[in-house]
């Protein structure tokens, strides 16, 4: 089990890179995460042949133990909709009773659910890894924490304790958490790891040799700052998305956007500088705007306007892309019947209605482009794949004249449209494209580093910098 001293610690990347590590030995390996929150999610299968969500790391995780992803490897997960709400997610399925109660009755009726999947996965696999959330000295929630806490009891699980070095404090962070955490699970720690190190390892002395003897606990690796390494983010926008020159893309950083790891490949590709766009002149200079998925789209159009970024964005003389969320803020309203999302004017880029469904649709699916024209004419007939989560369902206004279609899906239902006039605006409802080799070759003529390859590289970097026999040991 991968715990951390605080959120961002870097228990995502490394849950990651031990799945790689296991399944190279050739052991049976599948990630878990009892709760994760996060407005990052993959389609994945769910229960009884249908469909679910989980957290985005978790997707990642299984596919780096070359495992199929499924609901119980995350079987709670939280996706906040507001600063006090989040909406529950139980085994692949929402849950809308759970997602409208207090914090504390809901954590009781949720631990049996994430103990019964992580038992499951236990009694198939050769190992488990399993991330933790946040931090696991949060004494305050001690009692219902199932994620942290809970988990490593159920699972008896050797525990790692990581660190992100960069912010400083980090013995501090090591040292305190140790001892706020219970005296089982404390023994259960096996080793601390000191993360995003920058500068000569020697300079570490005595410190780890100190915090050993306070704790017991060993140092059993220092892993160096690697911005490149190509995994998305766990979640939260990164505010280090630029890699400066070439075609300037921005994204509009709304408050609840989601999905936003999709566009880790952009950040990786040369001559491709990725920004985050929170104000008018965030737009100035850039060749495209992308306008992502959102989970409270009504919420974040009016930030949108707010922030003036309707008129930059109507001024625009560049590509505009809208995603699923971004997709319904440029079409002319969106139309809240059941009360889920809210209603609104829409940015009046495209000429569609969205009306908002109480069943949440989700879908992986083929997808081909139609006959796209202007400066998304290099999408024309491209076959691919992505994936769907929405609420929304978007039709052409009847009252205007219909836009192009561009998109459909393996059924042949438009998903996707482009503007009429000069065609510079496109929507589509599909997550993933930025991931799918032939998108990326039809729009920038290279198809970035296969995620396998993004995987192996992890691997290979904590078995260089892991004491030599720790990760072995820990499964011993």
């Amino acid at each position: 089990m991968v715990l951390g001293t605080t959120s961002g610690a870097g228990k995502s990347w490394l849950a990651t890179a031990l799945c790689r590590w296991y399944a190279q030995q050739g052991l049976k390996v599948a990630p878990f995460k009892a709760q994760n929150m996060s407005n990052n999610a993959r389609v994945v299968p769910g229960l009884h042949g249908a469909l679910g969500e989980i957290g985005s790391a978790q997707y990642f995780q299984a596919l780096a133990a070359r495992r199929v992803p499924e609901v119980r490897m995350n079987p709670v997960l939280l996706k906040p909709e507001a600063d006090t709400q989040s909406q529950v997610v139980v085994l692949g399925e929402v849950d809308a009773q759970l997602s409208r109660m207090p914090w504390r009755e809901r954590s009781a009726l949720l631990r049996p659910r994430a103990r019964a999947a992580l038992h499951e996965l236990l009694g198939e696999n050769d190992i488990v890894v399993i991330e933790g959330a946040g931090s696991p000295a949060e004494i305050n929630l001690a009692p219902s924490d199932y994620v942290n806490l809970g988990t490593a009891r159920d699972a008896r699980a050797a525990c790692l304790l990581v660190t992100d070095i960069d912010r400083g404090g980090a013995f501090a962070h090591l040292y305190g958490t140790h001892q706020l955490m219970p005296e089982d699970v404390r023994a259960q720690v096996r080793g601390f790891v000191l993360n995003r190190f920058r500068g000569d390892a020697g300079l570490l002395a005595p410190g780890p040799e100190q915090l050993q003897q306070l704790t017991g606990v060993p140092t059993i690796a220092t892993l160096p700052m690697w911005r490149g390494h190509g995994l998305p983010e766990e979640d939260g926008v990164f505010d280090d998305a630029s890699t400066g020159g070439g075609l300037r893309i921005a994204v509009i950083a709304y408050p609840r956007l989601s999905n936003l790891d999709e566009f880790q490949p952009l950040r990786q590709l040369p001559g491709v500088s990725l920004i985050w766009a929170r104000e008018p002149r965030d737009l100035v200079g850039a060749d495209w705007v992308i306008l992502p998925g959102s989970k409270a789209t009504a919420a974040d159009l009016a930030w949108l306007r707010a922030q003036r970024l309707d008129a930059a964005l109507n001024a625009h003389p560049g590509r505009i892309l809208g995603i699923c969320g971004g997709l319904q803020m440029l079409g002319e309203a969106l139309v809240d019947p059941h009360g889920l999302d809210g209603n609104a004017p829409g940015l009046g880029l495209l000429p569609l209605v969205t009306v908002f469904a109480p069943e949440k649709l989700l879908s992986n699916t083929a997808l081909r482009f139609d006959a796209v024209g202007g400066p998304w004419a290099a999408l024309a007939s491209v076959q691919t794949t992505g994936y769907e989560i929405r609420h929304g369902r978007t039709q052409p206004h009847p009252g205007l004249p219909a836009p192009q279609v561009a998109l459909r899906n393996a059924a042949g239902e438009p998903i996707g449209w482009q503007d009429c006039r000069d065609g510079r605006v496109l929507g589509v409802y599909a997550h993933g494209l930025f991931e799918q080799p032939a998108v990326l070759q039809a729009l920038f003529g290279q198809t970035g580093r296969p995620l396998d390859a993004v995987f192996d590289g992890l691997a290979d970097f904590i078995d260089q910098h892991f004491q030599a026999g720790k990760i072995a040991a820990l499964i011993d």
